[in-house]
């Protein structure tokens, strides 16, 4: 685990070729099969990602952001088989993210095995408020992540 002011990452080496684990983070239908936070509920679209720049709407739920609500997930990176990250807007704003990112990297380590680094940075979190409640998800849960997708994918 690495941990500092504004990021955590989480590694794990998961059995199974990098182009099986990516094709599941691609797809956001399947990103509650992965989620640690609890929160993820849905995809709006079930569309798979396939570059950076495209749109992706969650399904939310958590109490202290009063019950259910939607994330639009701006895709930052997309490296086929590589790297697929996303930065969240709110509701209310929608085509701006608030400044916190999830990226996943994948190093393959072999035919059947990947290492996989799970990272959430909120470093260009500009709203003191909302800068407030960071971090949201604990390190502990992106660990949960990891251990989720590797049984979603085996």
């Amino acid at each position: 685990m690495n941990t500092n002011d504004t990021s955590l990452s989480v590694s794990r080496t998961i059995d199974a070729p990098a182009s099986e684990i990516f094709s599941l983070l691609s797809l956001p239908a399947r990103h509650h099969e992965f989620d640690g936070s609890g929160m993820v509920r849905s995809a709006e679209n079930t569309e798979r990602i396939s570059k950076t720049g495209e749109v992706f709407v969650m399904n939310m739920h958590a109490e202290d952001m009063g019950g259910d609500y939607q994330m639009f997930n701006h895709v930052t990176a997309f490296d086929s088989n590589k790297m697929i990250g996303w930065q969240p807007a709110q509701e209310k704003s929608k085509t701006e993210p608030a400044g916190w990112e999830w990226l996943y990297t994948l190093e393959s380590q072999g035919s059947d095995s990947t290492l996989v680094t799970l990272t959430y940075d909120w470093s260009k979190v500009t709203d003191k408020k909302l800068a407030s409640i960071f971090p949201k998800v604990s390190a502990d849960e992106l660990e949960d992540s990891l251990n989720q997708l590797a049984a979603a994918v085996a």
